[in-house]
């Protein structure tokens, strides 16, 4: 009787192990989801950020983009009952918010002078960057393969860019600087969400703070009444479903996953963007750039497999 009484007391302590980590499994899943349905909106989304040019500059894309993705995710930020004022709250939000509106506007500039298949696929080079950038500011350091595979990333990036033939646009260098930027941001962001949360608020924060710090420049450029009636379709589809539903994808799921990990699993972005700029464009990469592309492709590959680190199981 004792040795019965025994194995179901034992039986039951046991039991919340597999339960506790199958919701781990069910975290890192719906986070991975997440994320590669973001990657399908921003490649889907990248052919309409080269056609809105036709109608209104840069600057002026990034701010209304920013206001529309501000008024979605607005009233579900004010949702968010828990309160914010929590220590570092507001230093860390900052610095998110400063990378992202930074990122956002140079890739629109990149659009300006090179095809959305090479903006795209150059600024997947941020996988390889991330787990670097994660190592300098959170002191996790890479493996050799990551090392190994960053440079590999920067001889396909120099293959796709033309960078060997002389062929290489400003639009391409202002790819590469948008994936540094994007790179640090998402380990920022990661750190921020991990650290306190509120993804609705982090993602209405980062819109409404890219909408400020872009208006004084967009009101000295091409933003009329009318070309903001010609963009209509391309803003809405930027504004809602790039900006507003693809990045809050990204906040949410950053909370159960690493910053290197979700890197990964968003540079399938550059795969759904040349499929999408061929299908829509016409768009074709020169031999060169098939085999830059293929170089950055096996990095994501390589840099999906190496082993990354792991969260703290304490995490929501």
């Amino acid at each position: 009787m004792t040795l019965v009484t025994t194995f179901k007391t034992d039986h039951k302590l046991l039991e919340p192990l597999p339960v506790a980590a199958m919701r781990s499994i069910m975290s890192r899943f719906k986070a991975n989801s997440l994320l590669m349905l973001a990657a399908v909106i921003w490649g889907v989304g990248n052919v309409f950020h080269k056609t809105i040019l036709a109608h209104l500059d840069p600057i002026a894309v990034v701010f209304l983009t920013s206001v529309i993705a501000a008024m979605v995710t607005l009233p579900f930020a004010v949702r968010e009952r828990a309160p914010l004022a929590n220590t570092g709250w507001l230093p860390s939000v900052t610095r998110v918010v400063l990378l992202f509106a930074l990122g956002c506007v140079v890739q629109q500039l990149s659009y300006v002078s090179t095809t959305v298949t090479n903006s795209s696929l150059l600024i997947s080079a941020s996988t390889v960057i991330t787990p670097i950038a994660a190592w300098l500011i959170m002191r996790e350091r890479p493996s050799a393969l990551i090392l190994f595979v960053a440079i590999l990333t920067v001889v396909g990036s120099a293959l796709l860019a033309g960078g060997f033939n002389g062929s290489a646009t400003a639009g391409d260098a202002f790819a590469i600087l948008t994936a540094i930027c994007f790179a640090v941001w998402t380990v920022e962001l990661g750190r921020h969400v991990q650290a306190h949360g509120h993804p609705f608020a982090t993602a209405a924060a980062q819109f409404m703070g890219t909408a400020v710090a872009t208006l004084p420049f967009a009101l000295q450029g091409t933003m009329t009444l009318p070309a903001i009636v010609s963009a209509w379709p391309e803003l809405i589809m930027l504004g809602v479903f790039s900006t507003a539903v693809g990045f809050y994808l990204q906040t949410s799921a950053q909370r159960y996953t690493t910053s290197s990990h979700a890197a990964v699993i968003c540079s399938g972005e550059g795969v759904f963007a040349a499929i999408s700029a061929a299908a829509l464009l016409g768009e074709r990469l020169s031999p060169d750039g098939f085999l830059g592309a293929g170089v950055i492709l096996s990095c994501v590959l390589f840099a999906a497999v190496s082993a990354g680190p792991k969260l703290d199981p304490s995490l929501p």
